[in-house]
């Protein structure tokens, strides 16, 4: 599927731009519609498409900056039409309507790069939901790009250029773990090392880089993929997840055997990770020694900076602020809480669709695993006592750095409490 975003780009720069040539394009034939659909989300930066039958009519429906936003509702007739056209271009089975089923299909740009379109359709009642993830590798970004802290920068890049152990990211699905690993991969990157990936599946190919996906119905999943690895002589291995104790166990002897491992796993801060391999089945003794940097993290919406307003803080806000950043350590470079300061208050533009806010950025937290970290996960400690134990020892929590973010002007405090809670 070939599509010129040259000639897009002049028409579409907001939702209501993409929903008035979504109507013009449906007086046409289903595969200009679709062109114009994905070429559409393309241009306003949107991670996923989703086609959603209801009773009377389909709703199409993009997500941008981590919102969906509706986009146009479409005739059921025309919702079959597109239907047929995507199980066609992604290679799902027509015939099989009652049984969720996944394809992949790539979008070739007028300047010669390829576009990952994902696609997932489900059964439904009113017929069969889709979803089209778009994997734009424009959406990569360099490692000092993802909106970390300077001195958690120096951090990250002190310990991906160490030989051997292993760094987790954790977070919930869409929080930006993969597009972290991918910059620590493109950062340490260079002929003198081998590095492997094992992905489910490969979002985005990286020139120099050996990367694998798995195929369970073959026999080849995280943990028999990762013993394979091992007899490649690789430098660098990325473990998509461990979800399980072979997976997790066999990326443990990997890491305290010569190799940097990078992984990522699901828990809501960088405290659970420890109880969460140990609930695994991993021990203790393994843990502490092998892994060297954990590492939490969100997305929050940046402020458009076209129509943002800074003001001073109202008396609740202040009492927020202060109450987030209180006892943080005073070796972190951040602007001063005090009568002066100035935050950014939404307002909304064509430019970000009224939503006052563009792009995302990274909020971090991360516990760095050393000498006495390591004699105190001995004692299998709860997710409260390593938490607890990490702020002693100087951790800055994610609402913590959020609301750094805030006072950078950066994201407002709505956002953050949107992302991590009040």
């Amino acid at each position: 599927m070939k599509v010129d975003l040259a000639k897009t780009q002049k028409e579409i720069t907001s939702i209501p731009d993409l929903e008035a040539k979504t109507k013009e394009s449906l007086t046409k034939n289903v595969t200009e519609l679709l062109e114009v659909i994905i070429g559409g989300a393309i241009i306003l930066r949107s991670s996923d498409l989703h086609i959603e039958p209801e009773q009377k009519q389909s709703v199409i429906r993009t997500r941008i900056d981590g919102v969906l936003q509706n986009v146009i509702t479409i005739e059921k007739k025309t919702y079959g039409a597109l239907l047929s056209r995507i199980k066609f271009l992604s290679g799902i089975k027509f015939n099989i309507a009652d049984k969720p089923q996944d394809g992949r299909f790539s979008v070739s740009l007028a300047d010669g790069s390829l576009v990952e379109i994902r696609v997932s359709t489900l059964p439904s009642e009113e017929g069969e939901s889709i979803v089209l993830r778009i994997l734009n590798p424009k959406s990569l970004v360099k490692l000092d790009a993802l909106g970390v802290r300077q001195d958690l920068l120096d951090i990250f890049r002190q310990e991906i250029k160490r030989p051997n152990g292993m760094i987790v990211v954790t977070g919930p699905t869409g929080s930006g773990k993969t597009t972290t690993l991918y910059a620590f991969l493109k950062t340490i990157k260079s002929p003198e090392i081998k590095i492997i990936t094992i992905e489910d599946p490969i979002e985005y190919h990286l020139e120099g880089i050996s990367q694998t996906q798995t195929h369970p119905a073959k026999g080849y999943d995280f943990a028999s993929g990762l013993k394979s690895v091992m007899r490649q002589d690789p430098n660098v291995i990325l473990v998509g997840e461990v979800r399980d104790l072979e997976t997790v166990n066999t990326a443990l002897q990997a890491a305290l055997t010569g190799h940097l491992v990078l992984t990522t796993l699901h828990t809501n801060d960088a405290a659970g990770t420890i109880p969460r391999l140990i609930n695994l089945g991993a021990e203790a003794s393994n843990i502490g020694p092998a892994v060297n940097l954990v590492i939490a993290q969100r997305l929050v919406r940046k402020v458009c900076k076209e129509c943002a307003e800074f003001n001073k803080p109202d008396t609740s806000e202040t009492d927020k602020i202060k109450k987030a950043l209180a006892g943080i350590s005073k070796k972190i470079n951040m602007p001063q809480v005090d009568l002066n300061m100035k935050i950014p208050k939404t307002k909304g533009c064509k430019l970000c669709n009224n939503t006052g806010y563009l792009e995302r950025i990274g909020i971090f937290e991360a516990i760095l695993i050393d000498d006495e970290m390591e004699k105190f996960i001995l004692t299998k400690p709860s997710v409260a006592a390593l938490r607890e134990k990490a702020i002693k020892k100087g951790m800055i929590s994610i609402k913590q750095d959020g609301f750094i973010k805030v006072l950078e002007g950066v994201t407002t405090i709505e956002e953050v409490e949107r992302v991590v809670g009040e």
